[in-house]
């Protein structure tokens, strides 16, 4: 029965630690699309080659954020989902970089595609973590959302105003739902047994 009481109580410190380390990485990835929202509305406009690198450093961070995701969780934790949204949103940025040689509407495009798959990713990460962590629900609203997000880049590309600056919404609501997601698991933390 010691035994038992033991094999929860580590359990239930792996869990409260990996919802500390997705708490931090939560409000990491609000503070990036915070700051992202920020420069490309100062500069995107007026400067192509910033444009341009944002439009790229966009998924890169999503490879390096996907990684420290997979950091966050015990050694035993399933990261089959981690491992292929990275495998994704690196096809992207070589993707969006090779696109944008051709223009805009194109980069859109592949920017889209990539929000429905990372969206369908972090839909099913949000659904399979809600059990065992809790707090899931904005994850899961903000996978959804991201796919139909893609849907529209994809379906206004080729429209005359369309540019990065249509992906300052998405990536704004990113932030929000990164932020309600890290608040969540700040509450989950609190409520966690503690262990002996």
């Amino acid at each position: 029965m010691n035994s038992l009481n033991q094999s929860n109580a580590t359990v239930a410190n792996e869990t409260a630690e990996t919802a500390k380390s997705l708490r931090k990485l939560y409000f990491l990835r609000a503070a990036f699309s915070i700051l992202w929202v920020i420069l490309v509305l100062a500069f995107a406009k007026t400067n192509a080659g910033i444009a341009t690198i944002l439009f790229i450093i966009y998924p890169v961070w999503d490879v390096i954020a996907t990684f420290l995701d997979i950091k966050a969780n015990p050694p035993g934790a399933p990261k089959k989902m981690q491992f292929l949204n990275a495998v994704i949103s690196s096809t992207t940025t070589v993707a969006v970089a090779l696109a944008l040689q051709k223009g805009i509407p194109e980069a859109l495009i592949v920017f889209g595609v990539w929000a429905i798959l990372t969206g369908l990713v972090q839909l099913i990460l949000g659904l399979s973590r809600r059990k065992q962590l809790g707090g899931q629900w904005p994850m899961i609203i903000s996978g959804g959302q991201s796919m139909l997000a893609g849907g529209s880049f994809i379906a206004m590309a080729n429209a005359p105003n369309s540019g990065i600056t249509t992906l300052a919404g998405y990536a704004a609501f990113g932030a929000f739902y990164f932020i309600l997601a890290a608040y969540r698991l700040s509450k989950s933390i609190k409520t966690a047994p503690v262990g002996a």
